[in-house]
């Protein structure tokens, strides 16, 4: 019963294995940049056709979902 005792305490101890891939920073500053750009841009646009603009602002939102997931 001891030895059952041990087992299963040692189980509950072990610490899960991850199945999450560690992020690649690198990849993650490149996208990072690139929405920048695209804000900036989206920025830029919006005094001069306000529909283009929001348009582009949505666009680096979508690359920034994708950033998070690299």
């Amino acid at each position: 019963m001891r030895h059952l005792n041990n087992h299963i305490m040692s189980e509950i101890n072990k610490k899960p294995k991850s199945t999450q891939n560690i992020p690649d920073p690198k990849k993650h500053q490149i996208i990072s940049f690139i929405k920048s750009g695209i804000r900036i841009l989206g920025y830029f646009i919006l005094p001069f056709d306000l529909l283009i603009g929001a348009g582009v602002l949505i666009l680096s939102e979508i690359v920034g979902v994708y950033e998070e997931l690299v």
